[in-house]
């Protein structure tokens, strides 16, 4: 039996890790969301209604789960707020939150920074989404930051803001952007303590405590792995590590407690925002997927870039993450295309590898080897279980299996809870 489950993207987020962690979330005694910050939008359906999701964790919706924004994320206060309150007017009112006091945060003039620095760059911007994700880890890394701790001291707090304006408000002036009075900031910011206080702890110690009364617990990542900022398309990727990886420093604990590492992708490949992508469609069947798989972003409402699955990726961020069961996502979506196809290899410069290259100068080159494979038209969105897909939606689940080795766990024919497949036994035990 699963206890301790991991759910990451595989791709370039946006895979659906909303659906799937919300579904094991229902059933968990405990959610970790271990990285990132507000940048992240999960989207989670059930009963008919939408739900949109930040940076808090996909257990919120379950009075019974806890959850937990860990010391690996950036935690914009004011918009964990601004949600909380968001999910007060749709009725989630009773719930369990608790936020890490080693958790950097994301100030004001974060998000500012973040905008100059994509104008600077002129048409090499990132495509970040601006919320100040990347400078608040920077500053985390370079010792100016504030953590979340640090509102539950007052006279800590002062100090360490007075320390942190003496080196933002110059940068900001370079930049003719405005600074920020000391006063008027240590005062938002007493007023935001006394709306969170009581959910700042050391979370580490909390999840520990839950490891060792054997709880199912569920670690939750953000964005997806060909985003990571070690392991992904560099420079076009995220500031963290979404990886299975992070979690033990990301949520403070020992490896040793993982059991299992669900690998969430979509039946064909998306993206948002600059960078290399090799199966990348323009015809008509990429506007088909976008339209009914309603690929635009959840925090930006960007439309997402349309590929073929690309089975190099996910090979390479399943030996990065240890992945041990893929979660086929919006397979519905695929229905009705008279042929399908993913991508077995590239042609890089007249050669044929099998893995994602290091530089997107090489990544831009590289042209997808692609298997065509048949389509299927039937509507697959009320089936129960995978004996009852069309025989060629069960060929192109095995053909994925064949070209990574690695099990598919979970399909997802539609956005609700109960439109999911769960084929492997240790999941349904979660």
């Amino acid at each position: 039996m699963s206890q301790r489950l991991v759910v990451i993207g595989s791709q370039w987020g946006d895979e659906g890790k909303g659906k799937i962690t919300d579904y094991f979330a229902c059933r968990a005694d405990m959610v970790v969301r271990y990285q990132g910050g507000n940048n992240a939008g999960h989207t989670v359906v059930f009963d008919g209604h939408k739900y949109s999701l930040r940076s808090i964790p996909s257990g919120i919706f379950n009075p019974k789960t806890v959850n937990v924004m860990a010391n690996g994320m950036v935690v914009n206060p004011e918009s964990v707020i601004t949600e909380l309150e968001k999910l007060h007017e749709q009725g989630i009112t009773d719930y369990q939150l608790f936020i890490s006091d080693r958790a950097a945060m994301v100030m004001p003039w974060h998000s500012q920074l973040d905008g100059a620095y994509e104008t600077l760059k002129g048409n090499a911007l990132i495509g970040t989404t601006k919320n100040g994700i990347g400078p608040a880890y920077c500053d985390k890394y370079s010792r100016d930051g504030l953590r979340m701790g640090d509102l539950l001291e007052p006279e800590y707090f002062a100090e360490r803001l007075k320390g942190a304006l003496a080196v933002k408000n110059p940068q900001l002036r370079l930049l003719g952007l405005p600074e920020y009075d000391f006063q008027e900031v240590y005062d938002r910011y007493m007023e935001i303590a006394k709306v969170l206080g009581h959910r700042i702890c050391d979370t580490s110690d909390l999840i520990n405590r839950a490891l060792h009364t054997d709880a199912k617990i569920l670690f939750e990542g953000a964005q997806g792995m060909m985003l990571c900022i070690d392991h992904g398309t560099y420079p076009y990727v995220t500031s963290s590590t979404p990886s299975s990886a992070s979690v033990p420093v990301g949520a403070g604990i020992s490896p040793k407690w993982i059991d299992n590492v669900v690998g969430v992708a979509k039946a064909y490949c998306t993206r948002v925002g600059e960078g290399a992508f090799p199966t990348e469609l323009f015809d008509e069947r990429a506007h088909q997927i976008r339209e009914r798989g309603h690929e635009y972003g959840t925090v930006t409402g960007r439309p997402r870039r349309i590929g073929w699955f690309d089975a190099v990726v996910a090979r390479y961020t399943s030996r990065l993450a240890g992945i041990d069961n893929w979660a086929l996502m919006l397979f519905d979506v695929l229905s009705g295309l008279d042929k399908v196809c993913i991508c077995t290899g590239y042609e890089l410069d007249g050669k044929i590898i099998d893995y994602p290259p290091s530089t997107v100068s090489k990544l831009a080159r590289c042209k997808p080897v692609l298997i065509e494979m048949e389509g299927w038209k039937e509507d697959i969105s009320d089936i129960k279980d995978f004996d009852s897909l069309p025989e060629a939606a069960k060929a192109y689940v095995r053909k994925i299996e064949e070209i990574t080795s690695v099990k598919v766990g979970i399909i997802s024919v539609g956005p609700d809870r109960k439109q999911t497949i769960i084929i492997d036994e240790k999941l349904k035990q979660f």
